[in-house]
């Protein structure tokens, strides 16, 4: 392929992730999907609906991974969540500070993202801090300890570290193990969500399907439409556009430090456009349009100084540790629980944890004030 090839196939990956992403917003936006919400509503108030919706996007999103991997569209050894070695200690404390942060900041990185596009000034806030935290925690001063301390903790499996790779065997070799475990999985899982009559509405299913499909198109997009066998400068495969060399879904603490480092680095042109920066615009953009469209558009701040304290602790959290866990509960919760990685299993079961502790320190806040 040639370098104006490539530069036009490059374009084309770009803009499909903004478009994907802006629908991922917009969706999001309308449906309220909200993984801490879905916490929040299951913790304090007993209903499981939006976790549900969740579940329905997990589901899709392994069937359809498992899916492509057996059609030979992708490759599963090569994303970002592909590794023999299992980092446990940065999966549970990572995941849970980030789901400490993100109920002091009032939502996840997605959720930051969507509610900026609504006019949430707190969020612009959170969206800042957050993009430092996380860049300091890639290359700076928190991301010293982080080598020095959780990322030394780790099994090595000597396989790929995931339920794809454990089972598929067993089930008729890689490539048709792979469609079948996640077929089996994924409908488990919805008949959990069927199970409940509450959660049977439209925009429930609009939720989880949408969120779902956008995430599988998203593995698509980097996996296959921006696969290069050759790339001219180097002679050696390459996945277009994605920061980290591999193929990558949705995910927004790590790329929120990219965008800012692009924004601030603008006039430097070895900072160039990726995957996760156009994805965050396009959140940001489809939350806006959507937001127009249902006339939901409204500005909001903070309400004194210690909400606006709690969110800049929550963000700092968050970025410290989505990045030490390696994603947020979209790039574990959903693209990294796809590959069914064992290390996404874990930070999803460390954000849960660290989220409930958050919920019950927020209540000792108002049992306190009361």
């Amino acid at each position: 392929m040639t370098e104006q090839g490539i530069a036009e196939l490059r374009f084309w990956v770009l803009s499909a992730a903004f478009v994907a992403s802006a629908a991922f917003g917009a969706i999001s936006l309308r449906t309220n999907f909200c993984t801490m919400g879905a916490i929040s509503d299951a913790v304090l108030m007993g209903s499981y609906v939006r976790a549900r919706q969740w579940a329905c996007a997990v589901a899709v999103a392994i069937f359809g991974f498992g899916l492509m991997v057996s059609f030979g569209w992708i490759n599963p050894d090569q994303t970002l969540y592909s590794s023999n070695k299992l980092l446990w200690a940065s999966a549970g404390v990572g995941g849970g500070l980030f789901g400490f942060g993100m109920v002091l900041a009032s939502g996840c990185g997605s959720k930051t993202l969507v509610r900026i596009g609504s006019g949430n000034l707190k969020s612009l806030v959170v969206f800042l801090v957050m993009g430092l935290a996380a860049f300091a925690t890639l290359k700076g001063i928190t991301a010293v300890v982080r080598v020095a301390t959780v990322d030394r903790a780790a099994i090595d499996f000597g396989v790929q570290a995931s339920l794809f790779a454990f089972t598929s065997h067993w089930l008729g070799g890689r490539a048709t193990g792979f469609g079948l475990v996640g077929a089996l999985v994924a409908v488990a899982m919805l008949a959990f969500c069927w199970a409940d009559r509450e959660f049977r509405e439209f925009e429930n299913w609009i939720a989880g399907l949408g969120i779902g499909l956008i995430v599988v198109l998203m593995w698509f997009v980097s996996g296959a439409l921006g696969f290069v066998a050759e790339h001219p400068d180097t002679l050696q495969t390459a996945y277009l556009a994605t920061s980290s060399g591999r193929i990558e879904a949705m995910s927004f603490v790590a790329p929120v430090a990219h965008t800012l480092d692009w924004l601030l680095y603008f006039s430097d042109k070895s900072k160039i456009l990726t995957f996760g920066v156009v994805s965050v615009a396009g959140v940001i953009a489809g939350s806006f349009a959507m937001a127009l469209f249902t006339k939901t558009f409204r500005w909001e701040g903070f309400r004194d100084a210690r909400d606006t304290g709690l969110h800049m602790v929550g963000a700092v959290l968050m970025g410290i540790g989505g990045v030490t866990a390696m994603g947020c509960t979209i790039g574990q919760g959903l693209s990294g629980l796809s590959t069914l990685s064992f290390m996404s299993m874990l930070a999803v079961v460390g954000i849960v944890a660290g989220a409930v502790m958050a919920l019950k320190f927020q209540n000792w806040l108002i049992e306190r004030d009361a």
